[in-house]
């Protein structure tokens, strides 16, 4: 065989042309030559048109080779069957809801993948097959740890397709399978027909949201609006959180961000939310202002509740609310299987973040070398100039002085969303990167402290239980359990809390998220600290979300709370805040913020953030005052 390799160069790896073919198949089932397709170490991601897939082992079998379709295969019909602004606009608000959501629009464009293709029907099995199985779904034994949408997801396919679900997922589904078919029986039944309609199927999946006691994260009037928006020629706003990567969830395989498509209609969405924000009968300027600023969607409520708002934050109950130590959530033994399955889900992340951390370790370093003044009265004799002494006994000695550094005594608090909708790569990258600035700061002497937010339970928990009791109170506030957790504390060295960041990966712990009074928490343990400087990192990837508190409040209940408590402490406080947004507009809420669209650039935003404070000159700190 003749080579057309010119001398000196290297020969191509012998996975180039699997990679070729997969790449060319790709960009032909989804219609579109501009399509760019990348492989890396890294989890498979569509971003817009920007496809990633997994690196081919050195050693291929048949059954990489099937997964690897699989990947490409999912990511072209999700290009090709999906209509990114019809799915934004009939999306539910409620994480929970969005999340079910999003995984059946996912398994609706496979399902015609399946059913037109055969090879792609088997390669999307062996995905789905690889996928459960690195996950820890075949241990799960209670139906609270195991994630609905991806129950949805699979008994839909199966409906539409005849495939069972994978053998490491079947446990799963059955926990949920008699709920569900008692619930939202006849509602599945009528997907079969409408699978070449995104639009008619969203609508029934709507009904199926509503039949499974998600009602009350949709809006009806929402849908009418938007039905007469089209007919005017209106573009859609785009949804915060929108997905449309199927391979990059973790769980369900579409969670997956459009920011592309969103960007596309970003510069209208500012007019679009003004003019879709329903009138109320006394606005006064500050609620203007943040509808304004609002990128959610919004969500009608009760004329009588919008009269009965109260103006101070409360919870209805404290009782059953959680502040732990991560060591006490989970067992040893679980606790460091966790952590090995974070340490080998990014042993590629780890290098890319370790130098970073790295350059910022010799940033810091530098300010913290030592200066001497030279030619004292008094102080540690200057060896470097005995030689005048020697030469001339008469000479007075010299001494020098070891000056003072301005690096300050500093603790850092990271502040991690621990929300249903980090789940995933965004969780795995949050994780790993704290750990890894965490050891980096200690090495140059700036504590750190690593905490959590969520709640114990979906929907209220047991303080939605007990305002049920009693009689369903209007406007109680706050109607979820928090759990707020220890991760490592400030003084802890991170040798000995290093397995903690390991309970993260653990299913069924992630749920709503409750920005403002876990910020305030934090905040407070921060005041409590004798560090002179001290800086609290916040990392999210949305606004708060609770469903239970948001379906009896008022909507925009916690985000004012959250507003009111970012305000105090910019304003007052002498913790110096600063927040990063994973795919989410974090800069109207933080004066101090960045955001970014994948979870992959997290390292290099904290790292640059906390380099810019440290190399700063901090302002003196403004006074604490009562509000």
């Amino acid at each position: 065989m003749i080579s057309n390799r010119k001398p000196g160069e290297k020969p191509a790896p012998p996975s180039e042309p699997l990679k070729r073919a997969v790449a060319g198949c790709l960009r032909a089932i989804a219609g579109d030559p501009e399509v760019e397709v990348a492989f890396a170490s890294e989890r498979p991601a569509l971003m817009g048109t920007k496809a990633r897939l997994p690196e081919p082992p050195r050693r291929l079998s048949p059954a990489d080779v099937a997964v690897l379709r699989g990947y490409a295969d999912s990511m072209a019909l999700r290009l090709a069957c999906h209509d990114a602004a019809t799915h934004s606009k009939l999306a539910p608000q409620g994480s929970e809801a969005r999340a079910v959501f999003d995984a059946v629009e996912q398994a609706r464009v496979e399902a015609i993948g399946s059913r037109r293709m055969t090879g792609s029907a088997a390669n999307l099995s062996a995905m789905l097959e690889d996928r459960y199985h690195r996950g820890p779904y075949a241990e799960i034994t209670d139906r609270a740890d195991a994630p609905l949408q991806d129950a949805v997801a699979l008994m839909i396919r199966e409906r539409l397709t005849g495939q069972k679900p994978p053998e490491a997922a079947k446990r799963l589904v059955e926990l949920w399978r008699p709920w569900i078919e008692e619930k939202a029986g006849p509602n599945l039944a009528k997907l079969d027909g409408l699978l070449e309609d995104q639009r008619a199927y969203a609508r029934t999946i709507r009904d199926l949201l509503t039949s499974l006691d998600m009602g009350e994260e949709l809006s009806s009037d929402r849908q009418e609006n938007e039905e007469q928006g089209e007919s005017e020629g209106e573009e859609p706003p785009p949804q915060e959180g929108e997905s449309s990567d199927a391979p990059e969830d973790q769980s369900d395989g579409s969670d997956q961000s459009e920011t592309e498509a969103s960007a596309e209609i970003d510069d209208d969405a500012e007019q679009m939310e003004a003019a879709d924000a329903p009138p109320t009968d006394a606005p006064d300027e500050d609620e203007l202002g943040e509808a304004e600023e609002a990128s959610e969607p919004w969500r009608p409520h009760d004329d009588k509740r919008n009269e009965r708002e109260r103006l101070e934050y409360q919870a209805f109950t404290t009782k059953f609310d959680e502040e732990a130590l991560a060591e006490e959530l989970c067992d040893p033994e679980e606790l460091a299987r966790l952590r090995s399955y974070l340490d080998k889900q990014l042993s590629a992340l780890q290098g890319v973040v370790g130098r970073l951390a790295n350059r910022l370790q010799r940033r810091l370093l530098a300010q913290q070398s030592r200066a001497w003044e030279f030619d004292l009265e008094e102080g540690m004799l200057d060896p470097s100039r005995l030689s005048r002494v020697v030469i001339d006994p008469m000479s007075a000695l010299t001494f020098m002085r070891e000056r003072d550094t301005d690096f300050r005594d500093t603790v850092v608090t990271l502040l991690l969303d621990n929300s249903g909708s980090m789940r995933g790569r965004p969780i795995t990258v949050a994780a790993t990167c704290a750990d890894i600035l965490a050891r980096t700061l200690e090495r140059c002497g700036v504590k750190v402290e690593i905490l959590g937010f969520t709640t114990r339970a979906w929907k209220g928990g047991q303080s939605r239980e007990q305002w049920l009791a009693a009689g369903k109170p209007m406007a109680p506030g706050r109607l979820n359990d928090l759990r707020h957790i220890v991760y490592k504390a400030a003084d802890a060295p991170w040798r000995r809390t290093r397995k903690n960041l390991g309970l993260m990966m653990r299913e069924g712990l992630l749920k709503e998220n409750i920005d403002g009074e876990a910020l305030a928490w934090a905040h407070e343990r921060l005041l409590r600290r004798p560090e002179q400087r001290r800086i609290l990192m916040v990392i999210s990837d949305g606004a708060p979300v609770d469903d239970s508190t948001l379906s009896v409040n008022v909507g925009n209940y916690l985000e004012k709370h959250l507003r009111r408590v970012i305000a105090e402490i910019e304003q007052r406080s002498p913790v110096e805040l600063i927040a990063i947004g994973i795919g989410h507009d974090v800069t109207r809420y933080y004066r101090r913020a960045v955001t970014i669209v994948d979870a992959e650039e997290l390292g290099g935003a904290m790292t640059e953030k906390l380099a810019e404070l440290f190399e700063e000159t901090p302002a003196a700190a403004p006074r604490r005052g009562r509000g």
